[in-house]
């Protein structure tokens, strides 16, 4: 069985209402690569080393789907509307014991 893969975010958004622009356009390839929000923004302490201020951790059914999404012409043209409004990273990992 695939182990499931996982996006990890951590964002710094400079603009809210283009973010959301972003958030509209990235429902279609979410909904097609099977992604589930785990995180989406909320409190967060920082007890160790730095962060941005938003934290996002979304699952997909396997690590294939979370790269495969984040490759997607869908997901680039959202993308490059988040390019624009917010600094931070974004990693893709493999899951522990799926």
């Amino acid at each position: 069985m695939a182990k499931k893969g996982y996006w990890i975010g951590n964002m710094d958004v400079r603009d809210a209402e283009v973010y959301e622009k972003y958030r509209a356009a990235n429902a279609k390839p979410f909904a097609d690569f099977g992604a589930k929000f785990l995180v989406r923004g909320g409190t967060q302490q920082i007890r160790e080393g730095t962060a941005h201020p938003r934290t996002v951790v979304i699952e997909f059914p396997s690590y294939a789907d979370a790269v495969a999404c984040y490759q997607s012409p869908g997901y680039q043209a959202a993308k490059d509307i988040r390019m624009t409004v917010s600094d931070g990273s974004l990693i893709i990992i493999e899951g522990y014991g799926d």
